[in-house]
């Protein structure tokens, strides 16, 4: 069977490609570039412009290096364009509805399994893998799992790929950890063994993140507002610059500190805070969910399953109420801190991976939380 690896110059992918070569598979490889900085005006928070190659440059560098080592195949392939159409315009579009995106994501649906995808069956390819940390049953139906190492289980972010793209995707690290993908790297004395794990935006990588926004989204001071006592304490520079339930970043001091960031009113331009001691403005009941994509055909309307509102967060038993087939309700009386809209609700049912929404909308007692402030804010005369 004839496999095309998406190379990323990093460890897991090197070791993917190694593993599946090891099993007998016909293994190339392909590098994808899909950030060009000089064409996309990435030039505030970029402290990577006066190195004398650019980061993507560098991973294409180390890519080489580990498809000669391992006697494959590279191949090369730009998605600059795609990247910029389906993944970016989408995070900015979002930030600027006072939204927080995840654009990990995107980049898998419409990049990784869906231009690559398509790109290995043009080559004459039979599948692609890649080096996510992800359990792949071949059941009938196929079925996903969190991977062993669950401290780097990587679900979450597929949570939003077709389920028959999935289905055409090997990924050898489903039951290894991080530790032996390092170990096995190193004995096979790889350049990138002990290379750090990439961080920051898929593909593009570490940037000052409130610098790099005002390239695109321009900076507009305005008030912040302690929804508690309704004062206004400090100003800001834009208010997509900040996320729910950050904790640092205002320039707001005082007794009343440290803060929080409850919510936003992006038309009056208007970032509500509260002091710690009153956190209880972070939490919600319940949260409307679209945009679903399932994965698995488990009927689980009506039932207990388990949610990660964010990737690093533990498992949330909801109660999942179907309202059609790419919209829910997902109602958990004991609340949850920081539930975010624009992020991914990712969904399980014991460590299977069934599908994920986007969060459109959270509320506490039945009230949305975005009008709650902005209602107790006019009733005063703020």
């Amino acid at each position: 069977m004839k496999v095309l690896v998406g190379l990323s110059g990093g460890v897991d992918s090197a070791v993917a490609a190694y593993l599946l070569k090891k099993q007998g598979y016909d293994v190339s490889c392909c590098f994808m570039r899909n950030w060009d900085s000089a064409l996309n005006n990435d030039t505030l928070g970029n402290n990577t412009l006066n190195n004398d190659i650019c980061p993507q440059e560098e991973d294409y560098n180390d890519a080489k290096k580990v498809a000669e080592s391992l006697g494959l195949e590279l191949l090369r392939k730009d998605y600059i364009s795609e990247y910029w159409e389906y993944v970016f315009k989408n995070f900015i579009d979002e930030y600027e509805k006072g939204r927080t995106p995840n654009p990990d994501i995107l980049c898998n649906k419409y990049i990784k399994f869906d231009y690559f995808l398509n790109y290995a069956f043009e080559q004459g390819f039979d599948m692609i893998a890649t080096g996510h940390y992800i359990k792949a049953v071949d059941s009938n139906p196929r079925t996903y799992y969190k991977a062993l190492d669950q401290n780097k289980d990587q679900s979450y972010f597929l949570a939003q790929v077709d389920s028959k793209a999935l289905d055409k995707c090997l990924f050898p690290l489903g039951d290894i950890v991080k530790e032996d993908v390092r170990k096995i790297a190193n004995d096979l004395n790889l350049n990138i063994a002990n290379k750090k794990d990439s961080t920051g935006i898929c593909f593009i990588g570490e940037r000052d993140f409130r610098k790099f926004l005002s390239n695109y989204i321009p900076m507009k001071k305005g008030k912040i507002i302690d929804i508690d006592t309704l004062e206004v304490v400090g100003e800001h520079n834009g208010v997509y610059y900040y996320t729910f339930g950050q904790r640092k970043g205002f320039g707001v001091g005082g007794d009343k500190g440290p803060y929080y960031c409850v919510g936003k009113n992006v038309k009056e331009n208007i970032l509500y805070l509260t002091s710690i001691k009153n956190e209880h403005y972070l939490y919600s009941d319940s949260a409307y969910i679209n945009n679903i994509n399932w994965i698995s055909k488990l009927n689980v309307d009506g039932k207990k399953i388990q949610v990660k509102f964010r990737y690093r967060q533990k498992d949330n038993d909801v109660i999942f109420k179907k309202i059609s087939e790419n919209e829910a309700i997902l109602s958990y009386p004991d609340k949850i801190k920081a539930v975010t809209p624009g992020q991914q609700a990712v969904f399980y049912l014991d460590g299977q991976l069934l599908g994920g929404g986007v969060i459109d909308k959270t509320y506490l007692d039945g009230v949305e939380l975005s009008e709650y402030f902005d209602n107790r804010v006019l009733k005063n005369g703020k």
